[in-house]
């Protein structure tokens, strides 16, 4: 289960759909369907915080991911983590990838759940790993969503 959060003020409107597309076929290409995360949508000012509390870095940034990794005896399913998505940085990110904010979002959503099931780019290695596995996913949500509009 993806427990979708959007805690922008004003409430922004996104394609939750896209979203959750993309992260349920990112779980899937690593048969983790079985998982549940938590993905909330927020501004800079509480992305800025989080990165300064969790990681000692004094800005903002586009996505934040918080591995869980628990049993939840509650559900009866396993916790994997959460993700935080900044709106504000994605609105930017995505005129500047010339490509809508959905788009963005999904794009963000699946690199979060990357790194919750361990992928990194802290090398070059592992940067292009990541890269190449991002995209391609990228573009199955994308073409499923072409196809609907």
């Amino acid at each position: 289960m993806i427990d979708l959060q959007n805690k922008t003020q004003p409430l922004q409107e996104i394609n939750r759909e896209m979203i959750k597309f993309a992260v349920t076929t990112t779980l899937a290409k690593f048969d983790r369907q079985e998982v549940d995360l938590t993905l909330r949508l927020t501004n800079n000012a509480e992305i800025h915080r989080l990165n300064l509390v969790f990681r000692s870095i004094d800005n903002s940034t586009d996505v934040l991911s918080f591995n869980q990794d628990f049993f939840n005896p509650e559900t009866g399913r396993y916790y994997l983590g959460d993700i935080i998505i900044s709106l504000d940085k994605a609105k930017q990110q995505a005129a500047e990838n010339n490509q809508s904010i959905d788009e963005e979002c999904a794009f963000l959503a699946i690199h979060g759940t990357l790194h919750l099931l361990e992928f990194d780019h802290d090398t070059q290695e592992t940067k292009k790993e990541m890269w190449q596995i991002q995209e391609a996913i990228f573009a199955t949500v994308k073409k499923n969503f072409e196809e609907k509009m």
